[in-house]
């Protein structure tokens, strides 16, 4: 199966009616034997890993256009939903997730050899999302799972992990999570550094946001009196936070919806935008720019779509390509 790399061409701008065009980069053949749930390039952008449902991860050296199959790494008994890199100061690490409960941990040293270094197995269920913390706080990694649990793991100093259960109160499951920037806005914390953030979301319709506290782990359910979603979120994404003066959160679901939540001070209320109509199929994915200006949305009739804010709030979709490749280009005045 093969893999695509687009840019989008004049996306920066979208105030002209002027055609914006979505360019291929780059496709190249991954040569897994099914298909491909999640594809994550490294930090500096040398190293891309793709997950399957053929049971394994494949690590690629990226040179330019060039893809060189560097690894392929095994272990999982299931399909494998998503990978994640750590931050490069922890060296060379890439965390899996998979069906078959599991998460594991793979270190590249020396150059060229990967070898697992944690296995994690605490949960009942398909572990359907990792993503690890700002690295500030250490190496520390989020697990959500369907089996309505989060697990935090936090590496010690004698080279093992530490395990905290969450509940995520959804006895549904648990299909994605997000960790807040290390500058997003935060009430300050005695040791100056703001308190750990995640957003999850989950089979019962609801994002939550928890911030840890010397008393654990607290929620908060976004639009809990009336929740927006109606149907299972299937992702959430916290923005980065760079010249951003809110909090930002992008959720997507089953119902085919996107929403944009805002916080504009520390523990102000959430308010929720809609991206636009109902899309035409139900959203699977999104994914903001390393700036946080630029959102991706993927859904399930193959489609992906970039979408920017305005200067009068609205959201508009500067770029739109197909599973075949077919570019569309469209641009809004805002």
């Amino acid at each position: 199966l093969g893999i695509s790399f687009w840019a989008s061409g004049g996306g920066a701008e979208v105030s002209k009616p002027a055609s914006k065009m979505a360019t291929p980069l780059v496709t190249f053949d991954t040569q897994h034997d099914d298909m491909i749930h999640d594809a994550q390039l490294d930090y500096y952008s040398r190293k891309l890993a793709t997950a399957s449902s053929d049971r394994s991860i494949k690590v690629w050296d990226v040179q330019g256009e060039v893809y060189t199959l560097a690894a392929t790494l095994n272990g999982h008994e299931g399909p494998v939903w998503q990978c994640a890199w750590a931050h490069p100061k922890f060296g060379v690490l890439l965390a899996s997730c998979s069906y078959d409960g599991k998460v594991l941990i793979h270190r590249e040293s020396p150059p060229g050899v990967w070898t697992p270094i944690h296995e994690h197995t605490m949960h009942d269920s398909s572990v359907n999302s990792v993503a690890w913390a700002p690295h500030e706080y250490g190496l520390i990694l989020g697990c959500a799972s369907a089996d309505g649990r989060v697990s935090v793991l936090t590496h010690q100093d004698d080279d093992t992990w530490l395990t905290e259960p969450v509940d995520d109160g959804s006895r549904l499951g648990c299909n994605a999570i997000s960790w807040a920037p290390v500058t997003a806005l935060s009430d300050a914390a005695a040791s100056g550094m703001p308190p750990l953030k995640f957003v999850t979301g989950s089979c019962d319709n609801n994002v939550r946001v928890w911030e840890r506290s010397e008393a654990g782990w607290t929620p908060t359910t976004l639009g809990e009196q009336d929740p927006p979603h109606k149907d299972w979120v299937r992702d959430v994404a916290w923005a980065p936070s760079t010249g951003i003066s809110s909090n930002v959160i992008a959720s997507c679901s089953e119902d085919r919806t996107v929403l944009i939540w805002t916080q504009a001070e520390p523990g102000g209320p959430w308010e929720p935008t809609r991206l636009r109509e109902p899309f035409d199929a139900p959203v699977w994915r999104v994914s903001w720019s390393i700036t946080g200006n630029l959102l991706a949305v993927s859904s399930g009739d193959h489609k992906v779509t970039l979408w920017k804010q305005a200067l009068n709030g609205q959201w508009d979709q500067v770029s739109d390509v197909n599973d075949a490749g077919a570019q569309e280009g469209e641009a809004k005045q805002g």
